[in-house]
């Protein structure tokens, strides 16, 4: 059975869903993912909300051989992504085999059986 709303974070995976996924920035630059008050490098309580590039890149990634309950039968893939101002961390929807360190992704949303979204990452082609 799926989770109640996470309020800020499935805001995000609404977003990203929709095309629009967005970051938050703060007056002096710094990015980070809602949900947010104040930016965790400096402080600043002034957020906006920016467009999140379309694709990043795999800076590590792991596959997980021995999942939670909620992944059952599962043997995901989770990667790390450098989007620019900033990380993404989610499962990558490929086969272990087709991920490496530089691979492009663009964020989008998956479903786990036990019918919880989260975020993932789609390969999209390699730098």
């Amino acid at each position: 059975m799926p989770s109640e709303r996470a309020a800020g974070y499935d805001d995000l995976l609404d977003a990203v869903d929709d095309g629009r996924g967005y970051y938050l920035a703060c007056t002096e630059g710094h990015g980070s993912l809602p949900p947010r008050r104040v930016c965790p490098e400096c402080g600043d309580d002034t957020l906006s909300e920016e467009p999140l590039p379309e694709t990043g890149a795999v800076e590590t990634y792991t596959q997980v051989h021995v999942p939670g309950p909620r992944f059952d039968g599962e043997t995901p893939v989770v990667a790390i992504a450098d989007f620019g101002p900033v990380r993404l961390t989610g499962r990558v929807q490929a086969e272990v085999a087709d991920v490496e360190v530089g691979v492009r992704v663009s964020p989008t949303v998956a479903t786990s059986k036990a019918g919880e979204r989260h975020l993932a990452l789609e390969p999209s082609e390699r730098r």
